[in-house]
């Protein structure tokens, strides 16, 4: 593979180091002289919003055709020094959530110039600054497409442990799941729906320009429960977050934007005297909801349904032993400051919390720090790293893969048998029918075995902005990321596991780097009062390396833990990948209310390399949109509609994009496997076919909305509909077994995503005291796949094979069996008068003589995962600047959950749940729960929930003493109430963690617990 890979690094331009050359056209033009005699000035003012006069601190003031900038102290006073050649200039300033507003100022002899500013809300941002690619700034007046914004107050009102779980609820058109309780449960994000099948949906994250790796190693079979790499980032140091969804912007970004991109911007240093914060929370979680469990003193004797035969049982509630109430602590501390030309901010922090399962727990510490220079008046400089070493104790749950863990094992048991260990011995008793099938003792689980992660991650980028003349500006990125992951499981021999009775060992690593060196020219021009242009040159160069090994042994010597201590297997594994990409993008600006904007995209990565057929190398991608300022025409301001609507913006955008995770990096190949005959090392062909023919999954979207201010913009309403089609659509398809292989892939298949989405903003009250604010959302998407050969199903393993691609259908619906009907409709009983599944022909169900099922088992869609529709309502009230009070609540409706954890409890076998109590009274024949395990359509539940996702009160102190400038104390609530008809633990939950296709499978994942907090924050 290596071979290859230096081929196609030769075949497509430089290696690593030629990156080097854009670093010295940088230095060239860093070299341009100053053309005029500068001059020092110093520009000072009082920004205030203009609805009550007062300042307002944070806003950022530039001096257009510079570098130079600053920004307010916590009156909203800014100072700002430039030494620049005299003239006229544009000061722009800028705060989140108000209109951006620009001033003319004209520096002459005076030294001094004062230049007072006035905002005014905005509650649909359309002046608002937001980068649409790398390192490209525009107003969202500009813009043909939809673009989220969501601030740093916003993430961490709610309490969240995570940025993607902080998101939750505040972006139109995204679909954000938490799908473990776990203390770091991984979060799936869909951005317009599902864009792939055998990659990942997942959309492309950056950190401050840097391309961030978000996956989700399982080093250890947890049962589904994995971490994103998201976790290692403290929300704490976010200071807002950009998510693109729509093609045509994600277009600048090429092969890697198919599912949206998030753009997180941390917090950076402000000109002052050092401004430090602290603060302080208490954590606690709990258990929302348990499952009813069987209290039935009796039990059967057999599972014959002839034998009624009943003893006595006495039945334990293995959840009070299983479950917590779990506590944890997060402290964070940063000092910032510095002068005009040196900028800084240093900052860290510290998280531990405990999980709601017994003896699990995740431990997160954090170091920061961003530096900035500002080298002359058109020339500056900034870096950034953080350091995070995160540490967790994990209790797997078993399920999907393997038979051990903790709620598995209590799924599985038989509840009249105490799960203590024996007193005398110290030995857990089996709780499952050992002649059936057996699981692990749940609190042997949580009290023996020993699962542990650990990872050590480094994020990091270098930033050169240069403004060598009026317009033209030059940025240039170099952004690396890289981590260890390191995970070891232990489970002693002599357990109740019925697969390691001997003993297991494992330790898996996994360290990945990956950087980014991205290049982009731009240049703005006014002709004159109706004509702009706003032309961006770019390129960008990404490598990532991942190293994967592991060993796992049995049989482990008595007192020993680590893997070399038994009969072991190990695994090695390395991928290096390599992408290129160039784009161009040109803005046309009319009249200052029409906006064209067209640009053009071209990449090559490695995993698609085609050493035949070079020009399949490298992808086209195109995009154009437009937007027109409807209010900004004579016309309309001059009527009586501009003092009802005085904002109207109409949009449309068309874009084409990429998708690289369906194909690792060497998987266009036949791969061989090692094997071992007579002593002899050997290589034999694995069972996927290569085919070096393959490109990238391709995306075309089509997006039409409006942004309209209403009532002197005191409510905003952003509308969206959008049509997504992928096509090239990367499937397993099945060959011939005279090929000698099983299947392989090809771009045979097509997807298409439609929907809907709005965003209504308002201010019901605004007055000098109180402040109301709502925001609300809503998402509706239709997915579809199209492009499966054979009879048109392809299953998944993840779901144990009841979870599948069908033709027509959206992607992971539920395909397997269902009841035998009567023509009305009611259950077709057996002789026994026990429900069966249906039988038939060719898909046709068919009867006997009898009128009983007759043929084949029957399979058919007996449930969807995906939701009809997702929203949103957040109502914030501000009393004397002081008081706060903001809750949330979020609604997933229309989707249905397949509940296996009922399907096992339920069973005659085990009968832990309430479920089996009907068959013990007696209320129904003795087999029913043997015959309903069987028919899967029994085991669909409509999901549909409503969530209280975040509640918090805060109270703002400005005490005046020990140089404190504010003390705030907040008490705020997670996922505190659910409101729902689904029975089991919890409807977002997955058991196949952030798996793409399997979505809305409940297999005793950790429920997702209800949180509190308690914090105190401070600045100086």
């Amino acid at each position: 593979m290596s071979e290859l890979y230096a081929s196609f690094s030769k075949r497509l331009g430089r290696r690593p180091r030629g990156a080097a050359g854009w670093w010295l056209l940088v230095l060239l033009l860093s070299s341009v002289p100053a053309w005029a005699q500068n001059t020092t000035y110093t520009i000072r003012g009082t920004v205030t919003d203009i609805a009550n006069s007062q300042g307002v601190p944070g806003a950022t003031v530039r001096l257009t055709g510079t570098v130079l900038g600053g920004a307010t102290n916590a009156e909203g006073n800014y100072d700002l020094r430039a030494a620049v050649a005299p003239g006229t200039y544009q000061l722009v300033v800028s705060s989140v959530g108000y209109a951006n507003s620009t001033q003319t100022i004209t520096l002459g002899a005076e030294p001094t110039v004062t230049a007072n500013v006035q905002l005014r809300q905005d509650l649909i941002g359309l002046k608002e600054v937001v980068v649409t690619g790398t390192s490209v700034a525009t107003s969202k007046q500009q813009l043909g497409n939809a673009i989220s914004t969501v601030g740093g107050r916003e993430l961490t009102a709610g309490a969240p442990t995570q940025i993607d779980q902080a998101l939750q609820g505040k972006v139109a058109g995204a679909q954000i799941s938490q799908n473990s309780g776990n203390p770091a449960g991984g979060i799936s994000v869909r951005l317009r729906g599902t864009s792939t099948i055998l990659g990942s949906s997942e959309p492309l994250y950056l950190v401050d320009g840097v391309i961030i790796n978000n996956d989700s190693p399982q080093l250890l079979d947890l049962g589904g429960y994995a971490q994103n790499r998201l976790a290692d980032i403290d929300p704490n140091d976010i200071e807002r977050i950009e998510v693109i969804k729509g093609a045509a912007a994600a277009a600048i970004y090429g092969s890697r934007a198919a599912n949206g991109v998030v753009q997180i911007f941390t917090k950076r240093g402000k000109e002052g005297k050092p401004s430090v914060t602290v603060s302080s929370e208490f954590i606690v979680s709990k258990v929302r909801k348990t499952l009813d469990y069987n209290k039935y003193p009796f039990r059967f004797t057999n599972t014959t349904a002839s034998d009624l035969t009943q003893v006595p049982a006495e039945r334990y509630d293995y959840q009070d032993q299983i479950f917590r109430t779990a506590v944890g602590t997060e402290n964070y501390a940063s000092v910032s400051g510095g002068s005009q030309s040196t900028k800084y901010l240093l900052s860290g922090s510290y998280f531990k919390n405990q999980g709601i399962i017994d003896a699990t727990d995740f431990n997160r510490n954090t170091g920061r720090l961003r530096l900035q220079q500002t080298l002359t008046n058109w020339a500056s400089v900034s870096g950034g790293a953080s350091y995070t070493l995160s540490t967790s104790n994990e209790v797997p749950n078993g399920g999907i893969n393997e038979a051990y863990g903790a709620l598995t094992g209590f799924i599985f048991s038989n509840n009249f048998i105490n799960p203590a260990p024996n007193e005398a011995t110290g030995v857990y008793p089996s709780t499952t029918p050992t002649s059936i099938v057996t699981r692990t003792n749940p609190l042997e689980a949580i009290n023996r075995f020993k699962f542990q992660q650990r990872t050590s991650r480094v994020v990091g980028d270098i930033q050169l902005n240069l403004t060598p003349f009026e317009g033209f500006t030059v940025d240039n990125v170099f952004g690396f990321d890289t981590y260890t992951q390191i995970g070891t499981a232990y489970i002693p021999p002599g357990n109740t596991t019925p697969t390691y009775t001997g003993g297991y060992a494992r330790r898996g690593d996994q360290t990945v780097l990956q950087y980014n060196n991205d290049l982009t020219f731009g240049y703005r021009h006014t002709f004159n009062d109706w004509l702009e242009s706003t032309t961006s040159l770019g390129g960008t160069w990404q490598f990532d390396r991942t190293l994967l090994t592991s060993i796992a042994a049995q049989q482990l010597v008595i007192g020993a833990e680590t893997s070399t201590n038994g009969t072991y297997l190990a695994n090695d594994f390395r991928a290096e990948r390599r992408i290129e990409g160039y784009f161009l993008q040109q803005t046309l600006g009319l009249g200052q209310r029409l906006y064209l904007t067209g640009a053009i995209r071209y990449d090559a990565a490695s995993p698609f390399y085609d050493n035949i057929n070079q020009d399949r190398n490298w992808q086209r991608y195109l995009k154009a949109s437009g937007s027109y300022l409807l209010s900004e025409e004579k016309f309309w301001k001059d009527s009586r509609l501009a003092e009802i609507i005085p904002q109207v913006k109409l949009r449309s955008s068309w874009g084409q994009a990429g998708n690289l995770t369906a194909l690792g990096a060497y998987d266009q190949f036949t791969i061989y496997q090692p094997v071992s005959l007579n002593g002899q090392q050997g290589l034999y062909p694995g069972s996927v076919l290569g085919n070096s023919g393959l490109i990238p999954e391709r995306q075309r979207e089509f997006e039409v909305g409006t942004d309209i201010g209403l009532l002197n913009n005191r409510i905003g309403i952003e509308f969206t509909y959008f049509d997504k089609h992928v096509t090239d659509l990367l499937l397993n398809r099945t060959l011939s077994p005279t090929t000698g292989y099983l299947n392989r892939n090809e771009n045979v298949g097509t997807m298409d995503n439609r929907g809907v989405e709005l965003l209504v903003r308002a201010v019901p009250v605004q007055t000098s005291k109180v402040l109301w604010n709502i925001t609300g959302t809503f998402t509706h998407n239709r997915n579809e796949v199209n492009g499966i050969e054979g009879n048109g199903v392809l299953p998944f393993a993840g779901g144990f094979g009841q979870v599948a691609a069908v033709n027509g259908q959206p992607v992971g619906v539920f395909y397997s069996t269902y009841f035998a009907r009567n023509p009305d409709g009611s259950l077709l009983l057996n002789a026994a008068g026990l429900p069966q599944r249906e039988l038939g022909t060719n898909g046709v169900p068919q009867r006997n003589a009898a009128g009983q099922p007759t043929g084949s088992v029957l399979s058919k869609v007996i449930g969807n995962p995906n939701p009809k529709y997702l929203a949103s309502l957040i109502n914030e009230v501000t009393v004397n600047e002081k008081l706060s009070f903001r809750v949330q609540l979020d609604a997933v409706q229309g989707f249905d959950v397949f509940n296996f954890t009922r399907r096992v409890g339920d069973r005659d076998l085990y009968g832990g749940l309430a479920g089996y109590e009907p068959e013990l009274r007696g209320e129904v024949p003795k087999g029913t729960s043997a015959a309903l395990f069987s028919i899967f359509e029994n085991w669909i539940e409509d999901g549909s929930f409503v969530k209280v996702r975040e509640a918090s009160v805060s109270y703002l102190f400005a005490p005046k003493f020990l140089g404190l400038k504010n003390i705030r104390a907040t008490v705020a609530g997670r996922n505190l109430f659910v409101f729902t008809n689904y029975s089991g633990y919890d409807p977002e939950v997955n058991a196949a963690g952030q798996s793409t296709v399997v979505r809305g499978f409940d297999f005793v994942e950790v429920p997702i617990p209800r949180t509190v907090r308690l914090g105190l924050s401070a600045t100086f």
